[in-house]
């Protein structure tokens, strides 16, 4: 029988169901089944390569999607909700497609592995296999709604905002100990979100049981502190209470009440999946158990039982879900596969590309007012875009001027800690300038979950030391959005943080690099200016663009005097991937970014001075993609190269670019190439052991003499 796990205003009973609903339903329930079954038959035949069921789940799935509206409500599910898609619209041939990998799999084209659902039409946001990254991105779309009704009428059409739809998100048990299930459900509480959770508690995390996973073996009872969710709890393997269940939830929801989460107890009679064998870890007796409570069996003799079928009746059905099946399958293993070719397609918008023409302004600035900071550009930059399109929200760690918007008109305002969103609050408001809780890979997640829906976040990461909590966002979802969904999906979000050292004083975490790990990332653009009019030019194609862009904004060289420039007005934008070059030479080409500039330009002023060495330094200013035809324009000029970055010597950007070098320009060295760079190890908090860590001026000019010399 149902409970309430806990005292709260009561929601709309649902009705009850009727004969046509029910034999649906089950209907439904057993064509996921008989899809799991099949999908088993053809992983050891060898014609699949993976398989993972949902059996056991189909009761509450089924019962759920009868409350959801697709193509309205949004939905975000795990690997294991294929009755769930199928009652949405889904059919067994998309199933099937996607099992054998084929080009026409309408979830992913060949890219993920069978149970990864998505589907535009339906609003199934695209389904990955990382535990937990679905929570925070579902209450990036549910809050989409609420804000985009406040931002204006084309907001509330663009992001299909109606006022009452609702996110459903789905969980095993299991992945309720990820610490983004608790990032989620704090901000979907503290901001009364429409989302419904539904834990489809089978009782195990593979083979990890759920005493073991779950303090008190009730996810329900634990988050029953949560203000304002509506908990419910119910036997996940009974259509009829499960159905019940879920319309008080999503009604709930639905007129706006806050969230609801429904833990449903159901049963996995399938091992984890088929790199799993469950006899290892259940009894016999357990596994009896189990079955006895199979919601397929059990829909059927209740049917049976209420006069809703007959036994005839039931096995027309099954005789027809097997037809269904066969032919969904006949047809799947006959579909072409991707051609190699479509290996890199989708990993960027082939829309908008940032390296195009399009974004290259530069020669043609606007300039006005006084030589300011990056900083103060960077700021010019964010209102412009703000003003410009309405989709725009900022947000993150202290961005806001005040979270207590009433106290605008008697305090000053934070607008970040080193004030580059300063004044974003009080000219756009709280709606689209807001704060978020301490919390890195909330921001990264929610802001994912907006731009699927239509928003464009620029979101701030306050120190790049304390990225790491959202690296599973961006490598994992953001950087694969595109991607994995076949271009059905994106997440064109931009990510700014504050990075680097040259501090004095800022330690081991508030001085790191490590912009290589990024660089890394398949469709993730990496960018990192050098001055303030880069910063703005680079900005803005970042934010124009419709792909995730990592915006490294070096601390030192917010307010240096060296590289000020003049704001160059509302339309000036730099190209990604093209390099500038910031000294001309004939005898050395030195390679930096970032802070490295300015001291390699020191450098080269004194190796020009001492011995006549002339030096031609290039700013990256981009590194994913960087300019490699620049590059080597250079080296084919100097014929002698070094490479100079922040971040630690081994394994950095200077490794790639190197690598590049010998491999395309060989014939032009005169000299072994050089990189210069930090020490493998932390930047300390004293002066004089932070100096000798990081590069400096002579660090470089010792290179130049090394390699002129050669």
């Amino acid at each position: 029988m149902a409970t309430t796990t806990k005292k709260k205003p009561q929601a709309a009973a649902a009705p009850a169901l009727d004969r046509e609903t029910v034999l649906g339903l089950y209907r439904t329930m057993l064509l996921a089944r008989r899809l799991d079954d099949k999908e088993i038959q053809l992983k050891q035949q060898n014609k699949i390569f993976f398989q993972i069921s949902g059996a056991g789940h189909e009761g509450i799935q089924v019962a759920a999607a009868a409350h959801g509206r697709p193509g309205y409500d949004w939905f975000y599910f795990y690997y294991r909700d294929r009755a769930f898609s199928l009652a949405l619209g889904m059919t067994a041939l998309d199933h099937m497609l996607q099992a054998v990998g084929a080009e026409a799999d309408p979830s992913s084209g060949g890219r993920q592995m069978p149970s990864h659902w998505g589907h535009a039409k339906l609003t199934l946001v695209s389904t990955s296999s990382p535990t937990g990254t679905q929570f925070l991105q579902a209450v990036g779309t549910a809050e989409t709604g609420l804000r985009a009704q406040k931002m204006g009428e084309g907001l509330v059409e663009g992001t299909r905002a109606h006022g009452d739809e609702v996110v459903f998100v789905t969980t095993g048990d299991g992945t309720t100990s990820e610490g983004e299930f608790w990032e989620s459900l704090n901000s979907a509480c503290n901001l009364k979100l429409p989302v419904v959770y539904i834990v489809e508690d089978n009782e195990y995390a593979i083979s990890v049981p759920v005493e073991v996973n779950t303090a008190g073996g009730s996810i329900s009872k634990l988050v029953a502190g949560f203000p304002g969710l509506y908990i419910q709890a119910c036997d996940g393997t009974d259509l009829w209470e499960s159905h019940e269940v879920m319309g008080r939830a999503v009604e709930y929801a639905r007129t706006r009440q806050g969230p609801a989460l429904v833990h449903a107890k159901v049963i996995r009679p399938y091992s984890h999946s088929l790199s799993d064998d469950e006899k290892f870890y259940k009894t016999e007796a357990m596994r009896a158990e189990e079955a006895a409570r199979d919601p397929i069996t059990r829909t059927a003799a209740r049917m049976v039982e209420l006069g809703m079928a007959t036994e005839e009746m039931l096995a027309e059905v099954e005789a027809d879900v097997n037809a269904e099946v066969q032919r969904a399958t006949d047809e799947a293993l006959q579909s072409p596969q991707p051609d190699p070719s479509t290996a890199t397609r989708y990993l960027f918008s082939p829309d908008v590309d940032p390296t195009a023409e399009q974004f290259d302004t530069e020669d043609d600035p606007r300039p006005s007012g006084s030589d300011t900071t990056m900083v103060d550009l960077i700021n010019a930059t964010l209102r412009d875009e703000m003003r410009r399109d309405p989709r725009i929200v900022v947000f993150g760690e202290d961005v806001a001027d005040v979270s207590r918007e009433e106290l605008l008109d008697e305090v000053k305002g934070k607008g970040g800690v080193f004030k580059v969103t300063a004044g974003l609050q009080r000219e756009f408001g709280g709606t689209r300038v807001f704060n978020s809780p301490l919390a890195e890979a909330n921001i990264v997640g929610r802001a994912i979950g907006m731009a699927v829906r239509g928003l464009k976040p620029v979101v701030e990461i306050q120190f790049f030391d304390y990225i790491w909590p959202a690296m599973m966002q961006i490598r994992g979802e953001l950087a694969t959005m595109r991607y994995r969904s076949n271009n059905t999906f994106a997440a064109p979000v931009v990510i700014r943080t504050t990075y680097g050292g040259y501090l004095k004083g800022g330690s081991i975490y508030h001085s790191q690099t490590g912009e290589s790990i990024f660089a890394h990332c398949p469709g993730l653009r990496v960018v990192l200016p050098s001055n303030a009019v880069d910063a703005a030019g680079l900005l803005r194609t970042a934010i124009r663009c419709e792909d995730p862009v990592l915006f490294l904004e070096h601390k030192h060289l917010y307010r240096q005097v060296y590289n000020k420039g003049q704001y160059p007005g509302p339309n000036f934008m730099i190209p990604f991937g093209k390099a500038r070059k910031v000294r001309e030479g004939t005898d050395v080409t030195v390679v930096a970014c970032g802070a490295l500039v300015q001291r390699s330009l020191v450098a080269a002023k004194v190796a020009e001075e001492r011995h006549g060495i002339s030096t031609e330094v290039i700013d990256l200013r981009s590194l994913s993609p960087f300019d490699m035809e620049s590059i080597a324009e250079s080296v084919k000029k100097t014929n002698r190269v070094i490479v100079a970055h922040e971040d630690s010597l081994s394994w950095g950007i200077g490794a790639e670019i190197v690598a590049r070098i010998s491999d395309e320009l060989f014939p032009w060295l005169d000299a072994p190439v050089k990189r210069v760079a930090s020490l493998d190890t932390w930047v300390a908090y004293a002066p004089q052991v932070e100096r000798a860590t990081l590069p400096e001026p002579e660090d470089v000019l010792a290179a130049i003499e090394q390699v002129r010399a050669f």
